[in-house]
């Protein structure tokens, strides 16, 4: 279905920017400002709601009612370091993300904005880089960038760029997914490898040198959620697993609905350099960032049908039953490990990673 989005304007020449570095002048409102926003911004994201240049998007309400009965609304900022990674870049993640935010509370994600804080002398190629890469993004998700600012900070005041991404989504009537929502007898699912994202971002700032590097998971699923929603209505909870990584997400599923949820350690689908490296560096995988799986919860007798949902989609392919919810003890997550033990699976204290988003 086509994205619901006003007529388009009619067009108007562009301007370019003729420096190769940002200024300050870039972010004093005036023509050097509006040169870049025309450049960079609006050539990789016009689109008939943007094309005006309002300070607000317009959009028809009968238009997003025919799409379901509530919306959702969400917002998250990205400081990755390094901006570029294997497997994407700050700009594709900051959609991705935001994407995923509103896909795993079951809405159609529509429409996103997009502020940058931009360092004074960052380069401006590389901003068109990013911005390509939003837009390529975008379009993979079925989402229109459609509102955004800039501002430019003295050399120092920021780590070369910081985005920030809002977005919209509808969601259709009779979906309720929620944390609260677990019960016992619940089983937990991913999608896939987990870790792949932090790794790729610690490989990428130098730190494992590794001969085959790890590339990140980033990606939009919104795609996988409608397919999963197809087949398993009755998912009860679904979050993507992020900063924090899925112990973080099971946690909040059994805090928030007041169950214990108990994982098994060989369930766990992991790369097996994703594990080395976590052996070595004495890290644990279930606290490693994602950003491109998700973690549902459902009942038993839906998790065949669900299961087969996903692995038919490019983004589940290596979809995996990884534990269930008990009634208790409330509020705890545990690991059955390979060692026939088992222990806590805590919230993450301080951060393994940090600036991995």
């Amino acid at each position: 279905m086509n994205l619901p989005l006003p007529k388009s304007a009619a067009p108007r020449r562009r301007a370019r920017v003729s420096q190769s570095k940002v200024t300050l002048a870039h972010g004093s409102g005036g023509k050097a400002m509006r040169d870049l926003i025309d450049d960079v911004f609006l050539g990789a994201f016009d689109n008939p709601a943007l094309a005006p240049l309002e300070d607000q998007a317009r959009f028809d309400l009968a238009a997003l009612q025919a799409e379901g009965d509530r919306l959702a609304f969400t917002t998250d900022s990205y400081v990755v370091d390094p901006l570029f990674f294997p497997g994407g870049d700050i700009g594709k993640l900051a959609v991705c993300g935001t994407v995923n935010d509103l896909a795993v509370g079951g809405a159609r994600p529509l429409y996103l904005s997009c502020g940058a804080i931009i360092e004074e002398g960052f380069p401006v190629e590389d901003l068109r880089r990013i911005a390509a890469s939003m837009r390529a993004a975008a379009e993979a998700a079925g989402v229109a960038i459609v509102t955004g600012d800039t501002k430019v900070v003295h050399r120092g005041a920021a780590d070369k760029l910081f985005i920030n991404t809002a977005g919209v989504g509808v969601i259709p009537s009779g979906v309720e997914i929620a944390a609260r929502r677990a019960a016992p007898g619940d089983l937990v699912l991913v999608n896939g490898l987990l870790g792949d994202h932090g790794a790729a971002i610690l490989d990428a700032r130098g730190d494992l040198a590794l001969d085959s590097p790890i590339e990140s998971d980033c990606a939009p699923l919104n795609g996988l959620v409608d397919a999963i929603l197809a087949a398993c209505p009755e998912v009860h909870c679904l979050r993507d697993a992020t900063r924090g990584g899925v112990a973080t997400v099971l946690n909040e599923f059994a805090q928030a609905a007041g169950v214990g949820i108990e994982i098994e350690e060989a369930a766990l689908p992991l790369r097996e350099a994703v594990k080395g490296f976590c052996e070595i560096l004495g890290l644990d995988p279930l606290y490693l960032a994602n950003e491109g799986k998700l973690v549902l919860v459902l009942p038993e007798n839906r998790a065949e049908a669900a299961l087969a949902a996903m692995r038919a989609h490019p983004a589940g392919e290596r979809a995996a039953v990884i534990g269930r919810v008990l009634p208790a003890p409330e509020g705890t997550v545990v690991m059955k490990t390979l060692f026939g033990g088992t222990r806590v699976v805590d919230m993450l204290v301080g951060d393994q990673l940090p600036r991995i988003c």
